[in-house]
């Protein structure tokens, strides 16, 4: 019997032993509603890491006290690291926080926001600046053409 709770508690350590969020090594650029979301994602890491504790912390519920304390230290690290990023006035050419619709070989048109890493969901409309779609289109003007990937995109419109 003693056995049986020696191995429960071997797996409840090893699901205790989380390994950090990997934190990018590229600069965090955010624009105002990224920054919020961060902001929110830390209120909810606080309140998680809050509510761990309340329950006897690590004595406790070493899953739950671990993912608290990791999402605590990641949220940290992204709101520190924080550039609040506007685009400039312009609306002629892709910038970071703006919207562009592109136009692909085969007819296809989509439409994206460029956005920081936390926020990016291309399923919502929004990519990271550092995707190679939107490395190629910053700083092209309507009209133009980036290649990505080996394929030919248009800019057809920048909001």
């Amino acid at each position: 019997m003693a056995v049986a709770f020696t191995r429960e508690e071997d797996y409840e350590s090893q699901a205790a032993d989380l390994p950090d969020r990997p934190v990018s090594t590229h600069p965090n650029l955010v624009t105002a509603s990224g920054l919020a979301m961060i902001e929110a994602e830390l209120a909810a890491a606080r309140a998680a890491y809050a509510a761990a504790q309340a329950k006897g912390g690590v004595s406790t519920d070493r899953t739950a006290m671990a993912r608290a304390t990791r999402d605590l230290r990641y949220w940290s690290a992204r709101r520190a690291s924080a550039q609040l990023t506007e685009p400039a006035a312009a609306v002629d050419t892709v910038q970071f926080g703006r919207t562009v619709e592109i136009e692909r070989e085969d007819g296809r048109r989509q439409t994206f926001r460029i956005v920081g890493e936390d926020e990016a969901d291309p399923t919502k409309g929004s990519i990271s600046y550092l995707s190679p779609l939107a490395a190629g289109l910053l700083r092209k003007a309507v009209g133009e053409v980036a290649v990505v990937n080996g394929a030919e995109v248009e800019v057809v419109a920048v909001r």
